[in-house]
């Protein structure tokens, strides 16, 4: 892009679910290097001075990530600003955490940072949702930050819902996840279970002998679904398990759409084609649909 090109403005009124919480920000803005921080602007900020969230949502940090993250941050340093909060006599990260530790790894002195003033359940919302919006949750993750909220705070499904720009439906179903044995949330955690997999197991008689079934032969969601109603894993079979019905493997991958996009898929399939219909009920599900298929960083 030239010089002369002018940027592509973003439509009014879209994308607007993190960046509301956060207050709008100017990147250009000078940063500060004042003794006291100010609010809002950006500034850098002593590396000692800074503490995790205990309670993030987020607990897993991939090791390979994070290195080739630091050695970036080690050659071109941290160019975008972490939000942290005044907590006691430090400052406690609200979004950001990843980039901490790998300008940690860095051994950086300092960072830039924007300081805000959040009470607990904002510091808890902004979280949950730079995460999801990075896509950097898992779906137990994720489930456990809405419990949270929902228990800590008293936010309903549905204000969850309009929160992460997702579907009152998809919330639930991401709590529901909650209701399975440790065993088969772990898979989850460290991503050998898919939360359409998982899902599949709930209900079922014995969901963590079902979960290692899956996971040691590789099966799809939808042969997950049809063990699940079987309820007795290991049982010998003829290559993979026979699926016949093209309206069960529609469905089921409107589900698995509908999972990753947190809202209601519909496909309509005909010989010569089909169409996929996704519904969305605020201006900020539609922005969210539009970035996904068009690649832009949410």
């Amino acid at each position: 892009m030239s010089e002369d090109t002018p940027a592509r403005k973003r439509p009014s009124g879209l994308g607007r679910g993190l960046s509301s919480l956060l207050g709008e920000v100017a990147q250009e803005a000078p940063v500060s290097g004042g003794v006291t921080p100010a609010r809002g602007g950006i500034q850098m900020m002593p590396v000692s001075s800074i503490e995790p969230h205990l309670d993030q949502p987020r607990r897993h940090f991939d090791e390979e990530a994070l290195e080739e993250l630091a050695a970036s941050i080690k050659q071109r340093g941290l160019i975008q600003p972490i939000v942290v909060r005044p907590h006691g006599h430090r400052y406690q990260i609200v979004a950001g955490e990843r980039r901490w530790r790998a300008a940690q790894r860095a051994r950086l002195h300092e960072i830039p940072v924007i300081v805000r003033d959040f009470d607990d359940a904002e510091t808890l919302e902004v979280a949950l949702l730079e995460n999801i919006q990075r896509r950097d949750l898992n779906a137990i993750e994720e489930a456990e930050g809405y419990r949270r909220l929902i228990a800590d705070y008293g936010h309903t499904q549905e204000a969850l819902g309009k929160l992460v720009h997702k579907s009152r439906s998809h919330v639930a179903n991401l709590l529901r996840l909650l209701d399975l044995p440790e065993g088969v949330r772990k898979l989850v955690e460290t991503g050998e279970l898919s939360m359409g997999h998982a899902r599949a197991l709930i209900g079922a008689s014995d969901p963590e002998a079902l979960a290692r079934d899956v996971v040691e032969r590789g099966l799809s969601v939808r042969e997950a679904e049809k063990l699940a109603r079987f309820g007795k894993p290991g049982r010998e079979r003829q290559g993979r398990l026979e699926i016949k019905g093209a309206g069960a493997d529609i469905e089921a991958l409107e589900r698995q759409l509908g999972d990753m996009l947190g809202l209601k898929v519909k496909i309509t399939h005909k010989p010569d084609g089909g169409t996929v219909s996704l519904t969305y009920s605020t201006l900020d599900q539609l922005d969210m649909i539009c970035q996904r298929l068009s690649g832009e960083k949410i």
